[in-house]
């Protein structure tokens, strides 16, 4: 494409038609140098340009094609059998037509979300024995602290499988209704969980007991220590035979090995055979 001798002499809508053909024309000699450098790298024999394909989420929002004529719809599956009614409600016609009859209801199930704050009060009660000491009932078996087993059960849940920071977990405490400090909630968080910490422990212990090899790292350095003796314990009465078959060549010797220490028979003597 030639440009025009006069630029100025050029309406706007000109200029806007000499940039547009210019852009097509820029990008097509992009394509065009492309697709030339490929075949340069495939004539000497290099890899070409990866072939990447387009993501799936074009797809998801291009609209379905509709289904063939003549084919029967699709049966939905039973989503209402797999819910637990918690609450039924009737609803009324206001002002049946007179001369209307009853054919009974038709069922509408929804599902919703209630969250809100739920406050306890235990009103304990209190006897004072005939020596004078005073005896208060306990609290019901898991309520530990002023926040119950639900309300940590969902601070965890959000924290860790959510994501979610201390501050916005903290603003949306507030606004269910939760009166809650930052420190409080880090408590929530820190404290109370030996537990996890426990199953972690025998989680841990029956992977190194049924496991036929470990590799170990510094957190379970003690771990593979303890594994490392029990094995040499057995290794011993071999070693102890075979010193004694030449006790004057034969010295045995330490290394250490991914911090497992093994032991064998080594020769002083650089012309014997090793064993």
């Amino acid at each position: 494409m030639l440009p025009p001798t006069d630029l100025d002499g050029l309406s706007h809508a000109d200029l806007k038609s000499l940039v547009l053909k210019l852009l097509e024309e820029a990008a097509e000699l992009r394509r065009t140098v492309a697709a030339q450098r490929d075949e340069i790298a495939r004539l000497k024999g290099g890899p070409g340009r990866p072939n990447i394909k387009p993501s799936g989420m074009d797809k998801a929002t291009e609209p379905r094609p509709p289904p063939p004529t003549g084919s029967e719809p699709r049966q939905k599956g039973g989503k209402t059998s797999k819910l637990s009614i918690h609450e039924e409600r009737t609803v009324t016609v206001a002002a049946p037509p007179q001369g209307s009859r009853f054919k009974g209801y038709t069922n509408f199930v929804m599902q919703d979300l209630v969250i809100r704050s739920h406050v306890v009060n235990f009103r304990r009660e209190r006897w004072q024995k005939p020596d004078g000491d005073m005896m208060t009932a306990p609290l019901p078996a898991g309520i530990s602290g002023h926040f119950g087993p639900e309300l940590r059960r969902f601070v965890l849940a959000q924290y860790h499988q959510g994501q979610m920071t201390v501050p916005r977990l903290l603003a949306q405490l507030l606004a269910f209704g939760i009166v809650i400090s930052k420190r409080q909630l880090v408590r929530l968080l820190i404290a109370g969980q030996d537990g996890f910490l426990a199953e972690n422990r025998e989680v841990l212990r029956a992977g190194l007991s049924s496991a036929a090899w470990v590799t170990v790292d510094e957190p379970r350095m003690a771990s593979a220590r303890r594994s490392a003796t029990h094995t040499l314990s057995g290794l011993a009465p071999r070693l102890r035979r075979a010193a004694s078959i030449s006790s004057t060549c034969y010295v045995p010797a330490t290394a250490i090995t991914s911090s497992i220490p093994r032991r064998w028979i080594t020769c002083v003597n650089a012309r014997c055979p090793p064993r």
